[in-house]
């Protein structure tokens, strides 16, 4: 039962991380507005998680190689939490991006022990269900971090929402400490391992097709706020951004069905989706429905 303890708070830890990395979105026109950017600059708090984490996943996988995991697991939600306190305190927007090169430290370090670390938490049979358990977190925090985000910020203030972060996060890390057990490294990488595997033709496809996709989503989500608020005319974005969250859910379930027999073919159709909704926005996105129905799609 401790062990399933321990699952639960790995996955806490990604919902918080994750929540935490998207709540930006939400809060776009309002943190911008009060230190007085642009709605680009207010998007570089997106930006720099992102750009952080690319660096810092390969690093610190070979950095701690034998570091225990749960050391390192805790350090890195307690990353979390100094960000989060950081982004809530910050009286000038530096600090607020400070705040968010900490967030990209801890997303590049907490995603690469915890991907794997099912197997390690539970019996072999149970390896498959703690694994989708952690990765739940998700979609999660998806659906629920940006619109709750947002409802927060309306309703008390954008720094509320990272007082509320920062408490969830310091909660996760007591749980850490108090239900995983020792993590000792199994097996130490190193960069020549890294190479190693960037030398298959396939992963380096992989890779750059995700950067690609995960660059266009990710540009585009950032600035729906005041895309939404501006050029739509929607008062609160908040409703919008759960029914984007929960076809985000739905989609995960379809898509991961079609990959099972299909896997070229239902890669190809999603990307091809993505781009056509993209492409649409500024088109059918003056009016409320039309936007809708392309944040479902």
């Amino acid at each position: 039962m401790i062990r399933w303890l321990g699952v639960v708070a790995v996955m806490l830890g990604i919902f918080s991380i994750v929540t935490t990395e998207i709540l930006p979105i939400g809060l776009l026109t309002a943190i911008g507005s009060d230190f007085s950017v642009s709605d680009g600059m207010a998007g570089l708090m997106m930006t720099m998680p992102g750009l952080l984490a690319a660096i810092a996943a390969p690093v610190v996988t070979v950095a701690a190689a034998r570091i225990d995991r749960k050391l390192l697991l805790c350090e890195c939600t307690l990353l979390l939490v100094a960000a989060n306190v950081i982004a809530a305190l910050a009286p000038e927007f530096w600090l607020v991006l400070a705040s968010r090169v900490l967030l990209g430290i801890t997303i590049g370090g907490y995603w690469s022990i915890a991907a794997g670390l099912a197997q390690r938490l539970v019996s072999p049979e149970s390896t498959a269900r703690a694994t989708t358990v952690i990765f739940a977190a998700v979609p999660l925090g998806s659906v629920l971090g940006v619109p709750a985000g947002a409802f927060v910020g309306n309703l008390a203030g954008w720094r509320t929402a990272f007082v509320v972060l920062g408490i969830l996060s310091a909660a996760v890390l007591a749980l850490l400490m108090l239900s995983l057990p020792a993590l000792p490294a199994h097996q130490a990488l190193d960069w020549s391992t890294l190479r190693a595997g960037l030398q298959v033709p396939g992963t380096r496809f992989a890779l750059l097709a995700t950067f690609l996709i995960v660059l266009a989503q990710f540009g585009t989500y950032t600035y729906v706020t005041p895309f939404l608020q501006q050029v739509t005319g929607v008062n609160s974005v908040t409703a919008l951004l759960l029914i984007y969250g929960i076809a985000g859910i739905a989609g995960n379930a379809l898509g991961g069905s079609m990959i099972a027999h299909h896997s070229r073919a239902a890669l190809c159709l999603a990307a091809a989706l993505m781009a056509g909704a993209m492409l649409l926005l500024p088109i059918f996105g003056r009016w409320e429905l039309g936007a809708a129905t392309l944040l479902i799609v």
